[in-house]
């Protein structure tokens, strides 16, 4: 098991390298900032409009009552009685974030975008002074409230590392601002619960309390090949040098998959409606996939049936563009799941494009027809694909659709978001 000390990439340096800022119970703010009369008030952002989803944001009002990311809006009405629970307008959520990248912007260049409210930002040797560094804190600061919103707050953190400056966020909240250098390590982390740690969820806290494991203060008495083996991988190790300000270079990510999910109202959970909104996920990833400059040679499929199991499979084709062939894909693996569902309800549906080829990688056909594929029906396929995306792109989202009518799409083919894939505008248009 070799160690990863000897990587001569590794950065020890002391000096305060990382700027990160963390946009605070950011959907419920950015709804704040829209709605003059949820100023103030205890907020819960919802997906859908039904009691049995979870709220997937809730401001600091209603954090105070303990509702939180997840809770059921059910128990958050118990929690807090006097609670607004608003839907998600998820467009607006991405106009606000691209307003904040230009205004951050304004005042230091932002090296990284890491989810719909995170960016970090690179310090250059000039800026890594204590004082230049709060005089950059508080320009950024005073630069979203005159110019994106006053509520529209965030909590910056800076050490020599991005994962330290992550974590120096979560110190101070809301609209905190906390420098974490080498002279307040480890000593400042102790304050921490571990799963405050990126990296540690559920299943390794477990395993940390099974060796012992309760607080920080144990977690940073270990050494690194102690941490490796609890985490059963070179994670562990990883995040003991990152704990002690240590730098690793970036690694660059290929993308592998292009795919979409929806929790279904309820009024939707009837497998004959429900198919439809399958179709719309599909349509909707193979119009994105198109865009991108990808092929792909695989779909799966995933429902979750109510008080029910998950159904999962995948099915392979000849590298496709084209919205069609992936239906048919859908089709065949929506009947199996129906025999075996047998009529029950179904609350979530996830479809996915797997084996991806950028067409930049695509390699000339050595045949002018191959088994089982009719190569000319596939690119006039592809021709009708890219007519409907200029006609939803010009006239709006599901203007045109195959195989349901546009009104069969309209009520839940909105783009949602996940907290670590911000959309492309264009993205609304899919």
């Amino acid at each position: 098991m070799n160690s990863i000390s000897g990587n001569k990439a590794l950065n020890t340096s002391t000096e305060l390298r990382w700027l990160y800022i963390d946009f605070n119970s950011y959907f419920a703010s950015v709804e704040q900032q829209l709605q003059p009369r949820l100023r103030g008030k205890p907020v819960a952002v919802m997906p859908v409009a039904t009691e049995s989803t979870c709220a997937i944001a809730a401001s600091y009002e209603a954090k105070a009552y303990g509702v939180k990311t997840g809770t059921p809006i059910w128990e958050a009405k118990k929690l807090c009685p006097g609670i607004i629970c608003v839907l998600a307008q998820h467009e607006r959520y991405v106009e606000y974030h691209h307003r904040i990248l230009k205004e951050v912007d304004n005042h230091i260049p932002v090296t990284m975008i890491c989810s719909i409210d995170e960016v970090t930002c690179q310090l250059m040797k000039n800026e890594m002074s204590i004082i230049r560094i709060t005089e950059i804190a508080d320009s950024i600061k005073r630069g979203l409230a005159k110019n994106v919103g006053d509520y529209i707050r965030c909590s910056i953190g800076v050490a020599t590392n991005r994962y330290l400056a992550k974590i120096a966020t979560d110190l101070k909240k809301p609209d905190g601002f906390t420098i974490l250098g080498p002279q307040d390590l480890p000593q400042r982390l102790f304050e921490l619960k571990l799963r405050d740690l990126p990296g540690i969820g559920h299943n390794i806290e477990r395993r940390l309390i099974a060796k012992g494991i309760t607080d920080m203060q144990m977690l940073l008495a270990l050494d690194a090949k102690q941490m490796r083996i609890i985490w059963g991988s070179v994670w562990g190790e990883k995040m003991w040098y990152l704990l002690r300000g240590v730098e690793f270079p970036e690694e660059e990510s290929t993308r592998r998959t292009i795919g979409h999910s929806h929790v279904l109202a309820p009024e939707l959970r009837v497998p004959e409606k429900a198919q439809y909104v399958a179709r719309r996920l599909t349509l909707k990833a193979t119009s994105r996939m198109r865009r991108m400059g990808y092929y792909a040679s695989a779909l799966s499929l995933s429902i979750r049936i109510e008080h029910g199991p998950r159904l999962s499979a995948e099915m392979r084709c000849y590298r496709a563009q084209d919205s069609i062939s992936f239906i048919n894909l859908l089709n065949i693996l929506w009947a199996d799941f129906m025999r075996e569902a047998r009529g029950a309800a179904i609350k979530k549906i996830s479809v996915t494009l797997h084996h991806l080829i950028p067409v930049s990688d695509l390699q000339p056909e050595l045949f002018e027809a191959l088994p089982d594929i009719d190569l000319h029906k596939r690119q006039k396929a592809e021709k009708i694909s890219q007519a409907l995306d200029k006609i939803n792109h010009r006239f709006g989202r599901d203007s045109v659709l195959l195989g349901m009518l546009p009104s069969q799409g309209k009520s839940f083919s909105g783009t949602k978001i996940a907290f670590t894939r911000i959309p492309d505008i264009e993205e609304f248009l899919e």
